[in-house]
């Protein structure tokens, strides 16, 4: 008998935030005398529209994009819509993130399907997607924004068996999407990027995880909500009696709404994840990593004791809480790439400091 599924994607259907075009912006104003004929100065676009109003916050001379405001429509995200005009009294500068498409083979021989984010710097932040997601979803989307605002490189990819990428997807693979993980940190740093930190969300934060307690390359990890007791939660998906019947079958076919199989669980698969021990991964990062872990107080998918378990055995480890906030960071999605962006910044001018007083 099929399994029913529940939704495990976060934001699916959402109106997509303004940032997704104007992924890199800093906003001010400038006198029409600046601009040369084609509407440029500097390297920056200005642009007028009085849709964009709604997604710009006024702070004493200068604007600044607030993360994650929806726009009103699909059309007015369309790049080709905006606009240059001299009869202005101010414009909106927005310097924008090139975005290339990057196929990276992981050990496997798979394709792995990623953007990069260039903002010139050679500093990169590398995503990484929950269970049944994908590099463009709603948080991996916002804080792909929030960072590149700030100046910061981002890579953020399809797991092998997700999305774009080559591979089968399978309900465990946490060792397998952290060697994806080191395949794709391999690559930039043979391309000279300095890693500055490897971010996942829900299964994504517990790869970060174990990747950090397998390889000593990167030195700060963002786990965001992922799960320390891997025996748990698996009913969601299985029934009380899933073990029973991968026994009798040796699988479970998962159903979505249609009643369409939207993927199978073997029983290696099902042992992959259940012979995995995040205590000892935990114990296992190096005291030079630091590791950044946030959770909502109201996730409702992974509860936020997790969390606190993972702070308990971690040597270099900070902990914070949003409070009110679910597992998807629905209604918090600026705070959440606010808090990321603000820890991660925190440490580049840690080390700053630490270089310049060498």
């Amino acid at each position: 008998m099929p399994q029913n599924l529940e939704s495990s994607g976060c934001g699916a259907g959402a109106t997509r935030p303004i940032t997704e075009i104007f992924s890199a912006c800093k906003i001010g104003f400038w006198p029409p005398a600046s601009l040369d004929r084609e509407g440029r100065t500097g390297g920056r676009r200005f642009v007028q529209d009085p849709k964009l109003h709604g997604a710009f916050s006024e702070t004493g001379r200068s604007l600044d994009l607030t993360m994650a405001q929806p726009i009103p429509s699909e059309d007015a995200v369309d790049a080709s819509r905006y606009h240059f005009s001299h009869d202005s009294h101010f414009y909106f500068f927005v310097t924008v993130a090139s975005q290339q498409r990057v196929i990276i083979t992981n050990s496997c021989g798979e394709k792995l399907v990623g953007l990069l984010h260039d903002t010139g710097s050679k500093k990169l932040v590398i995503l990484c997607h929950g269970f049944r997601s994908s590099k463009d979803d709603e948080t991996i989307l916002n804080l792909t924004a929030a960072l590149t605002s700030k100046g910061l490189g981002v890579f953020r990819f399809d797991f092998s068996g997700n999305g774009e990428s080559e591979g089968v997807f399978q309900f465990g693979n946490y060792r397998k999407e952290a060697e994806d993980l080191h395949a794709v940190v391999l690559y930039f740093s043979d391309q000279k990027y300095e890693i500055s930190a490897i971010v996942g969300h829900s299964k994504g934060g517990d790869v970060v995880l174990l990747y950090a307690s397998r390889y000593r390359d990167v030195h700060t990890v963002v786990n965001l909500s992922g799960r320390f007791a891997l025996d748990r939660g698996i009913e969601r998906f299985l029934g009380k009696d899933f073990i029973q019947r991968i026994n009798k079958d040796g699988f479970i076919d998962v159903v979505d709404k249609t009643g369409k199989v939207a993927f199978r669980v073997t029983e290696e698969s099902l042992m992959d994840r259940l012979n995995i021990d995040m205590h000892a991964a935990c114990l296992s990062i190096d005291k030079g990593c630091r590791v950044f872990t946030v959770h909502g107080s109201a996730d409702e998918i992974i509860p936020v004791e997790d969390a606190l378990e993972i702070a308990k055995l971690i040597p270099s480890h900070k902990l914070h809480i949003i409070e009110g906030a679910n597992h998807c960071y629905t209604e918090h999605q600026e705070e959440l790439a606010k808090t990321v962006v603000d820890f991660l910044t925190s440490i580049q001018a840690e080390d700053a400091a630490v270089v310049g007083d060498l």
